[in-house]
């Protein structure tokens, strides 16, 4: 059995990713039995006071250990992470072998069946609701080569599918389209995904391969936030709704493209009416793959100084999306039961994920195989399938 790594990652893929690489930097060293690291995420205020508790249950589950606390809740606010860990490490310094006693970078081979890949980090944009720049920093990708080294490795150690990860994944340098073409053309991989992007950023090549390359997944995760252009305005996002609802259309005229979205609840000044017109953005961008999020204020921010709409319509509000996200999710669900998918087998318990991103189960299978799968019925929101 693998031993479970020294790092405990909240947040999103990018984290997961770079957390791969402090476990690999610390075992190299002999020192994952001494040092526990909590890689923090901002994003909301939630996830804050996630990461607190996260960094509270580490010093009781390994009082002997050195606790040291990263990631970008920890670089907003060292001074309030100090006082619950030994150490705090800024996401500035999170990848430097010096900050975990290391001589030299390790390179990690993925503990995931779908391996994760950062590519990009930090953002050149401010919508007016996100702290993760002042966590991040300024927008920096990968070089093309180093790109295309990892994800052969990968490929070469067994992985089957490739994640690419970033902060604003679709600014990657010079093109994101460009990159997704050389890995698809010289790596071998057999299913590359992408996270969550950016549809104003999406560029010519890569709109081409996500209608119509059969090993670019058919899954397209958008930063849409809101569906009512006066709210997007605010928001300082570069896209209307009407931008949204387009792109959604043109890509499902070429192929059958499953959509999720970020959307928020009860931003600063949004009404009933314009709210209204977030919930009808599900149904209008076809979103199967919803993560809702009430509004969550961030000092620092000018979100934060807006109108602020009362806690509990924001509560109320985000619940409304999830339950229409959710009835949403089940009969596109349903709709899958008696097709045929290709799904990578990710977890014990023989779950995978197909194509499109819908989970399965299917037994029995082995953990990183890709499995053609016949869906036979959905019960309590799980399909389950017969490997061919």
């Amino acid at each position: 059995m693998q031993a479970p790594s020294p790092v405990v990652s909240l947040g999103c893929r990018l984290n997961i990713a770079e957390s791969d690489a402090i476990a690999a930097m610390l075992g190299a060293n002999g020192l994952g039995r001494d040092v526990a690291v909590v890689n923090s995420c901002a994003v909301t205020g939630e996830a804050v006071k996630q990461s607190r508790a996260a960094v509270r249950r580490l010093r009781r589950a390994r009082p002997g250990a050195e606790l040291i606390v990263t990631g970008c809740a920890a670089t907003i606010d060292p001074a309030g992470f100090a006082g619950l860990a030994d150490r705090v490490v800024s996401n500035a310094a999170k990848l430097l072998p010096t900050s975990w006693g290391a001589t030299r970078a390790i390179t990690p081979m993925a503990r995931h069946a779908r391996a994760f890949v950062p590519v990009q980090n930090g953002c050149d944009h401010a919508c007016t609701f996100c702290i993760i720049p002042q966590g991040r920093g300024a927008s920096v990708s990968a070089p093309v080569e180093q790109v295309v080294a990892r994800v052969g490795a990968l490929v070469a150690a067994g992985h089957r599918e490739i994640v690419l990860t970033g902060v604003d994944l679709t600014s990657y340098a010079p093109a994101l389209g460009p990159l997704c073409e050389r890995l698809l053309r010289d790596t071998g991989v057999e299913r590359l995904r992408l996270s969550s992007v950016d549809g104003h950023e999406i560029d010519p090549v890569l709109f081409e391969l996500l209608a119509s390359e059969p090993r670019m997944m058919p899954h397209l995760h958008l930063s849409l936030q809101a569906g009512n252009d006066l709210i997007l305005k605010r928001m300082k996002r570069r896209h209307s709704r009407a931008d949204a609802v387009a792109l959604v259309a043109r890509l499902k005229m070429r192929r059958d493209v499953a959509v999720g979205a970020d959307l928020i609840a009860g931003f600063p000044t949004e009404t009933e009416a314009m709210f209204a017109d977030t919930l009808a953005l599900l149904d209008d961008c076809d979103i199967v793959h919803a993560h809702i999020f009430p509004f969550s204020p961030r000092e620092g921010t000018p979100a934060a100084r807006m109108p602020q709409v009362a806690l509990e319509v924001r509560r109320a509000r985000a619940a409304r999306l999830r339950e229409a996200a959710a009835e949403r999710k089940a009969r596109w669900l349903g709709s899958l039961v008696g097709t045929v998918q290709d799904v990578l087998v990710e977890k014990p318990g023989d779950r995978g994920h197909s194509p499109q991103f819908a989970e399965v189960r299917v037994a029995p299978a082995t953990v990183g195989s890709v499995q053609r799968v016949t869906i036979d019925r959905l019960t309590d929101g799980q399909l389950s399938g017969t490997a061919q």
